[in-house]
């Protein structure tokens, strides 16, 4: 049994792939697999479940074991980066989880500053759904998380990036554009795309705090979906300013009553390696100054 093999096998399974992960390990795909199925023979079971249609899949006891191994790559990955800072060649990874809006329009500037201190630091992206970002810190798949903050309790330490304003948005020949800003009374018998997700609880608040109902046409997951079928004319929907705006054919007005969510980055201080603790501090620092 060798660390490595469990390397291997963490990036099998976060990409999901034997040719994606030997192309991140800069292996041959026999290797790979070789470094695997050795795993296996050595512990006489079977981690991986290779479903042709399906894809790879882990089997009961690969579910069990890859939670140990990430820890331990992860470890030794810390070990790595806390020699590489004393030594002042800094060097490591940041696996980071992202919704679409906060890769746009949040993480370039980030990246931008954090790069010309420390080139020699990598970056993996996971983008996902809000979900699927807070599955993943509970995981271990990712370090850090770009996420939106909730009344909910959470098991995670987090730090406040930007407040993004909540808006109404519509085609360029929609009648709302004659408006200074919308009320949900104004929009009510208008057909409406809504977001599923996380989100569609959060605007169907606002609906019910104005003792209204939207007027569903499409319920869809993917935002860039939603921008091309509100572009089209098919409906109007209430979403991120900071999304919005990256989409320069769509408009958008303010709600009358304000409304604005949070975004900040999670992450569970006790395990934050070297690389993870700069990133942070340099995204504080990056957005102290926007406010």
């Amino acid at each position: 049994m060798t660390i490595s093999r469990f390397e291997v096998f963490t990036t099998v399974v976060d990409l999901g792939s034997f040719t994606k992960a030997a192309k991140k390990l800069n292996m041959t795909q026999p290797a790979v697999s070789h470094a695997v199925s050795s795993l296996e023979s050595e512990w006489g079971v079977s981690l991986l479940i290779r479903d042709k249609k399906k894809g790879l899949r882990l089997t009961e006891i690969g579910q069990k074991t890859v939670i140990h191994m990430r820890e331990i790559v992860s470890r030794i990955e810390k070990i790595n980066q806390e020699i590489a800072f004393a030594s002042n060649i800094e060097k490591g990874t940041v696996r980071l989880g992202i919704f679409y809006s906060a890769s746009a329009c949040l993480l370039p500037k980030i990246l931008a500053q954090f790069q010309r201190k420390y080139p020699n630091i990598e970056f993996v992206l996971f983008e996902g759904t809000y979900e699927e970002i807070i599955d993943w810190l509970e995981s271990g798949v990712v370090d850090v998380g770009f996420i939106i903050e909730t009344n909910e309790a959470t098991a995670y330490e987090t730090l406040p990036l930007v407040k993004d304003d909540i808006v109404v948005a519509f085609s360029e020949r929609h009648f709302l554009n004659k408006y200074e800003s919308v009320t949900i009374k104004d929009i009510a018998n208008e057909p409406f795309i809504m977001p599923k997700g996380m989100y569609a609880p959060y605007i169907f608040e606002i609906f019910k705090d104005a003792h209204a109902e939207p007027n569903i046409c499409f319920e869809v997951q993917d935002c860039t979906t939603i921008a091309n079928l509100v572009k089209e004319g098919l409906g109007i929907t209430i979403g991120s300013k900071l999304f919005l705006k990256t989409h320069s054919q769509l408009k958008y007005k303010d709600l009358a009553v304000k409304n604005v969510r949070d975004i900040s980055l999670a992450f569970n201080s006790s395990k934050t390696s070297p690389a993870v603790q700069a990133f942070l501090k340099e995204a504080r620092r990056v957005y102290d100054k926007e406010q």
